[in-house]
Order: C-alpha cells, then sequence, then structure tokens
C-alpha cells in the first residue's frame, strides 16, 4: 500500500512539476511518508522513476477486430491517446523531454517495453488482419509502416502541441494509413 502511494506520487509529481521538479522530498510528502521510506524502496531518483512508469502505464490489450482496418486503426490511435494524456503519460513526456541523453538511456527499456513494443505488436496484428482480407497490401508489413502512426503522434503532440482529437485522428487514419495500406488498384 505504501509502495503504490510512493510511485502514484512519482506519476504524480512528474506530471505536474515535470523530471527536473521532481524530488524525493516531494514524493515522500505526496505519499504522506518519510524521505527514508522511499530511499529505502529506490535508491535514487531514477529507480523511483523507472518503477512509477512501470507500475502505471496503461496496457492496451489485445488488438481490436471490428471487421475494418480504419475503425481498427482508429480504436488503437484513440487509446493510444488516451494514453498519452493519461498521468502516467505525461509523466513519460516529462522523462523524455527533459532527461539529458545519459538519463534518457536508464529509460529506453521502459519506454521501449512499456509504449512502443505492445503499439507495434497491435498494429502488426491489425494491418495482418488486414492482409487476410484483402482490404491491405501485401508488402505492408514493415516497420515503416508500423512506425507511422507512433511518428505522426509523437511528432504532432511535441512539435504542433496538437491533442488530437477525434476528428485529427480520424484525418491521419484517412490521409495517410489508408492510402499507404491500399492495395494498387483499389
Amino acid at each position: 500500500m505504501l509502495e503504490r502511494a510512493i510511485l502514484d506520487a512519482a506519476l504524480e509529481q512528474l506530471s505536474t512539476v515535470g523530471w527536473n521538479g521532481l524530488t524525493m522530498e516531494g514524493v515522500a510528502a505526496g505519499a504522506q511518508t518519510g524521505k527514508a521510506a522511499v530511499y529505502r524502496r529506490w535508491s535514487s531518483k531514477e529507480d523511483l522513476v523507472a518503477a512509477a512508469l512501470e507500475a502505471g502505464l496503461p496496457r492496451i490489450e489485445g488488438a481490436p477486430d471490428f471487421g475494418s482496418v480504419r475503425e481498427d486503426l482508429l480504436f488503437l490511435c484513440r487509446r493510444a491517446r488516451d494514453a498519452m494524456y493519461s498521468r502516467p503519460g505525461f509523466a513519460l513526456r516529462a522523462v523524455i523531454h527533459e532527461c539529458d541523453p545519459a538519463q534518457v538511456e536508464r529509460f529506453h527499456g521502459v519506454i521501449f517495453e512499456g509504449v512502443v513494443e505492445p503499439t507495434i505488436t497491435l498494429l502488426r496484428q491489425v494491418i495482418a488482419r488486414g492482409m487476410e482480407r484483402g482490404d491491405v497490401r501485401s508488402d505492408a508489413a514493415n516497420g515503416y509502416v508500423f512506425d507511422a502512426v507512433p511518428a505522426m503522434m509523437m511528432y504532432r503532440s511535441k512539435m504542433c502541441a496538437s491533442e488530437w482529437s477525434d476528428q485529427d485522428l480520424e484525418e491521419m487514419i484517412d490521409q495517410l494509413m489508408l492510402p499507404l495500406l491500399r492495395p494498387s488498384g483499389t
């Protein structure tokens, strides 16, 4: 129970004051405990944040199957958007944007295993199903295609301050992904 309170306090601190503003003292205060209780469990800020991200990142369970690549992609994009704007999502973005390269390296595994790999796995499943139905061209299952949605969402979120409305997601799917995936001649 105390451990969960500490992890929640770390996510809260990250999402409100960012990486640079997060302190072990602030986390302890947020968890209504002493700093020693935090240090007994995690010896550094990096270890605490890695544990908080691992515990708090939302999981997208299973690829949707609505019988339409468009609807499946929209569902995944909505879930990814909701995760990006959750408290753990804000915390993760604070880590990515504020840490120096050596610190970010410490979180690479958490980010890859908790966010990137599951998203690509689900995209792969949606695209494979579309290929089986004949809705997706046979050579579409490649790294560039799998990277397109996460890359666009990260780029537009970071560089354009886009919050990804449903309409924005629909336009990305309709104007980028469907033409990219469509078999030739259709």
